[in-house]
C-alpha cells in the first residue's frame, strides 16, 4: 500500500518535498507549460496549512553534474510559484553548500525554500548515499511528489527516502493520483478498453506492448513505431523509419494479439514524402503504396476515420505516443485528429505525459481528458508492468 501525506504527521514539521519541476522553457528562459508546477500546488499548500517548514527540490533537463549553468537554473520556477502561491520564494545558489545549509538553517514555519537544480550535484544520478544524507539532513519529513522521475533510481528519489524512518515519508498527492489513476485502470478496466501506443520506436515501448495485450481489448499502433509492424507484414516502406532486428518480435505480438482475442490496428494510408523537411512535397497513400525513395511521416485521414471508430465503441483508452512528427505543422495532423477523436469520446481517458501530453494542448484537448500524466517514462513503466523505485521506497505492508 502506498503511504501517503495524509497518513503521516507532519504538523510543524520540516518537511522536503521532491518535486518535479522539469517543465519547458523558451529560448529566452520563460516557461511555456506550467502544468507540473501547478500539479505539485495541493501538496505545498496542504504543507503550508499544517504550519511546516518547506524544502522544495527539483531536477531540470540534464545539466553536466558538477557543473552550474545558469540555462538549467530553477529561477524561472521560483517566479512562477511566487506568482501561483502569492508567496517569497526562497532561492539557493547550491544543492547541500554552504548557501542552502545556511539558508534551510533559517527557515521559520511557513517558509519555503528552493534548493539549486539537483542535477548540478554529480551524486543526484549515481543515487550516492552521502548526497542523500547531506539532503536528508535538511528535514524531518521526506515527501515524493514527482511522479515524471519515479522511474529512476536516483538519490532524491530513492536513497534519501531511505534515510527517514517509514513513519516520515510518503507520497504527495499528485504521486498518489497518478498510481491510483494507473493501477486502477490498467488492474479493474471498465469494458472495452483501448490502449492507443505511438511513437517512434517499438524497442521502447516493446514490454508496454506485451504487458498490455494481457489487459486490453483492442490496440491502436501508430507514430513511426507502426513501419516496424507493416514490414512484418511484408509491405514495402521505402525510407520509413524501421527496427529491423524487431521485424520478428513484431510478428510475435500481432500473433499473440490474434491468439488473445485482441483486435489489432495498423495505419492503411500514410502521409508520405521524399524527406522529413515541413516545405516538403507531400502525398496521401495507402500503406501498401509507399514508394522506395519516400517515407511515412504521418498517418493519413483513411486512418484517423478507421481509428475514431474503434474508438467511439470504448470504455477506457489509454494513449501513449503520438501518430507521426507532430512537432512539424504538416505531419502533425494525424496526432491532433486522434487528440480531437479521444477528447470526443464518452470513454475515461489517460493521456501518458510527455509529447502525448503535449500533443493534446497543441491541439487544445488537454482540458477535455480525463486524467493528463505529468510523466510518459514513469507512465510508460507503469503500463509494463515494472515497479517504480520512487514508489515501492514509500510503500507499507497493510495492517
Amino acid at each position: 500500500m502506498l503511504q501517503t501525506i495524509r497518513d503521516i504527521d507532519i504538523n510543524g514539521k520540516r518537511v522536503f518535498v521532491r518535486c518535479d519541476f522539469n517543465v519547458p522553457k523558451d529560448e529566452f528562459g520563460n516557461i511555456t507549460d506550467d502544468r507540473r508546477i501547478k500539479a505539485a500546488l495541493p501538496t505545498i499548500m496542504y504543507c503550508i496549512d499544517h504550519d511546516c517548514t518547506i524544502i522544495l527540490a527539483s531536477h531540470f533537463e540534464r545539466p553536466t553534474p558538477g557543473i552550474y549553468e545558469e540555462k538549467y537554473s530553477l529561477d524561472p520556477v521560483a517566479k512562477r510559484l511566487h506568482v501561483l502561491l502569492k508567496k517569497e520564494i526562497l532561492k539557493a545558489s547550491d544543492v547541500v553548500g554552504d548557501d542552502a545549509k545556511a539558508k534551510a538553517k533559517k527557515l521559520k514555519n511557513g517558509d519555503i525554500l528552493l534548493l539549486a537544480n539537483l542535477r548540478f550535484h554529480p551524486g543526484e544520478i549515481t543515487n550516492d548515499k552521502k548526497f542523500a544524507q547531506e539532503l536528508a539532513s535538511f528535514a524531518d519529513v521526506y515527501i515524493n511528489d514527482a511522479f515524471g522521475a519515479s522511474h529512476r533510481k536516483h538519490a532524491s528519489i530513492y536513497a534519501m527516502a531511505l534515510e527517514f524512518p517509514v513513519a516520515s515519508r510518503a507520497a504527495g498527492f499528485l504521486l498518489a493520483k497518478e498510481v491510483s489513476f494507473f493501477t486502477k485502470t490498467l488492474n479493474n478496466p471498465d469494458r472495452p478498453f483501448l490502449a492507443v501506443v505511438g511513437g517512434s520506436k517499438v524497442s521502447g515501448k516493446l514490454q508496454a506492448l506485451y504487458n498490455l495485450m494481457n489487459k486490453v481489448d483492442k490496440i491502436i499502433v501508430g507514430g513511426g513505431m507502426a513501419f516496424t509492424f507493416l514490414k512484418a507484414q511484408g509491405y514495402e516502406i521505402g525510407k520509413s523509419l524501421v527496427e529491423d532486428e524487431l521485424i520478428d518480435k513484431a510478428k510475435e505480438i500481432m500473433e499473440k494479439a490474434h491468439k488473445k482475442g485482441v483486435k489489432f490496428y495498423l495505419p492503411v494510408d500514410m502521409v508520405v514524402a521524399a524527406k522529413m523537411d515541413e516545405h516538403a512535397t507531400v502525398k496521401y497513400l495507402p500503406s501498401q503504396e509507399i514508394p522506395k525513395d519516400w517515407m511515412g511521416l504521418d498517418i493519413g485521414p483513411a486512418s484517423s476515420r478507421l481509428f475514431r471508430e474503434v474508438i467511439n465503441d470504448t470504455q477506457v483508452i489509454v494513449w501513449n505516443g503520438p501518430m507521426g512528427v507532430y512537432e512539424m505543422d504538416k505531419f502533425a495532423k494525424g496526432s491532433v485528429m486522434m487528440s480531437h477523436h479521444i477528447a470526443e469520446s464518452n470513454a475515461t481517458t489517460i493521456v501518458g505525459g510527455g509529447d502525448t501530453a503535449d500533443v493534446t494542448k497543441r491541439a487544445g484537448d488537454i482540458d477535455e481528458m480525463t486524467f493528463v500524466s505529468t510523466g510518459g517514462g514513469a507512465s510508460l513503466e507503469l503500463m509494463e508492468g515494472k515497479k517504480l523505485p520512487g514508489i515501492e521506497v514509500l510503500e507499507v505492508k497493510k495492517s
